[in-house]
């Protein structure tokens, strides 16, 4: 008995265009092929992109003297011609990842081989429409710094991930009186682009989020996954046959809002049992105030019941959540990031995996649930990457079909 081989997400499996016509749409197939499989030859790009060897070499003639690939050294001594390893250059391009959080913003630099260059961290009680825009600015000029003056002309993009209607749901961090209006009246993207002169893309959190463990993955990465980011409140999004799922409004995986059974009997949305905000609910009520900001040197070891209390309501509530979602979609997989450190993240997989394996549902095949790779990080680097993706490589996989 054989098995599939299974592939990655990001695989073109022999599908590129073959029309001139079409060339940025094979450059892209080129690129796509580059970025996931770092150190292919040419006739490995050929063969992984169903694009012919010269149209192959033609390309990465251009991709070279655009700065965006660099060739390695010759390797001999194999059977056949000596190949040349090639990847993306680690300056062919940037890209600025910003999250504004209910309680922080967070600015990085982001390279195409998505190595974080430099980072900038700032608290707040809320996000105040007044000064965001100038605190963003001002820590993108602060990690710009590092960035040598030659190679401004790449930062071409700067994706910013936030919560999705944030103007609406502001009293869940107490928000003064009429931050709601400045919100809405506040054109984010077109303050940051007028005040940067880079392009500026808005995306949903949870949505970058995933996209950044997606990448985050190594191969062969998953190409169906549910992910969870459990923060101040719960950001998810879902990858589904190697496209993320956003939607018309870019919310499509607002899966904290969905409704479970809370202690008491009723109906509460996920995000008020399984968040940091529920578990900062319930320390503050047992007597253990903390610092909202910093979960990483809170006393962990004091927290004793309180602690596994939430942990076990956390996982029964997302184990509600996955059971529906995986109604909805096909999925073996369950990615739980948090912004908490990564032992109570464990601990949180493991009571998650354990609450779906007990589930009295036959036939039911619970899925894998593994713990990110990002963390706090992975909105902001997701926001940077999905900008690059969206620019220089495939848009979807479908892109890559004849």
């Amino acid at each position: 008995m054989t098995t599939e081989p299974v592939r990655d997400a990001f695989d073109a499996g022999g599908r590129g265009l073959q029309h001139q016509g079409l060339r940025r749409a094979n450059e892209r197939a080129v690129l796509t092929v580059i970025g996931f499989n770092a150190g292919v030859s040419n006739a490995d790009i050929a063969r992984l992109s169903g694009l012919a060897p010269q149209t192959v070499s033609a390309i990465l003639t251009e991709l070279e003297a655009m700065g965006l690939i660099a060739r390695g050294e010759v390797l001999r001594g194999r059977r056949g011609q000596p190949a040349t390893p090639i990847s993306l250059h680690p300056q062919g391009a940037f890209a600025i990842g910003v999250e504004i959080g209910w309680r922080h913003v967070d600015v990085l630099l982001l390279g195409l081989q998505a190595q974080i260059l430099a980072r900038r961290h700032s608290d707040h009680v809320f996000p105040d429409a007044t000064r965001i825009v100038d605190d963003i600015v001002s820590m993108m000029d602060q990690v710009l710094a590092s960035l040598p003056d030659g190679l401004r002309p790449r930062l071409t993009d700067i994706g910013v991930a936030m919560p999705t209607n944030i103007a609406g749901n502001l009293t869940l961090v107490e928000a003064p009186e009429g931050q709601r209006e400045l919100w809405e009246q506040l054109d984010l993207a077109g303050e940051l682009a007028r005040r940067s002169g880079i392009e500026v893309t808005l995306f949903n959190d949870g949505n970058a989020a995933c996209w950044g463990e997606l990448i985050a993955f190594p191969k062969p990465r998953p190409s169906d996954f549910i992910y969870f980011l459990i923060g101040r409140y719960i950001a998810a999004g879902i990858v589904g046959e190697g496209t993320l799922w956003e939607g018309p409004s870019d919310n499509s995986a607002n899966l904290g809002s969905m409704l479970v059974d809370s202690s008491d009997g009723g109906l509460q949305v996920a995000h008020f049992i399984a968040s940091v905000t529920a578990l900062e609910r319930r320390l503050a009520a047992a007597g253990f105030p903390v610092d909202p900001y910093d979960p990483a040197n809170w006393p962990w070891v004091d927290f004793g019941p309180v602690l596994d209390q939430w942990l076990d309501d956390s996982a029964r509530a997302l184990t509600k959540v996955v059971f529906n979602t995986q109604t909805v979609i096909e999925s073996g997989l369950v990615v739980i990031d948090s912004t908490l450190p990564a032992p109570i993240v464990a601990q949180l997989v493991q009571r998650l995996d354990a609450q779906l394996r007990q589930l009295p549902i036959s036939p039911y095949r619970p899925p894998q649930v593994l713990p990110g790779h990002l963390g706090a990080l992975a909105p902001a680097i997701g926001a940077a990457e999905l900008t690059l993706y969206r620019r220089y490589f495939s848009r979807t996989l479908a892109d890559l079909a004849g």
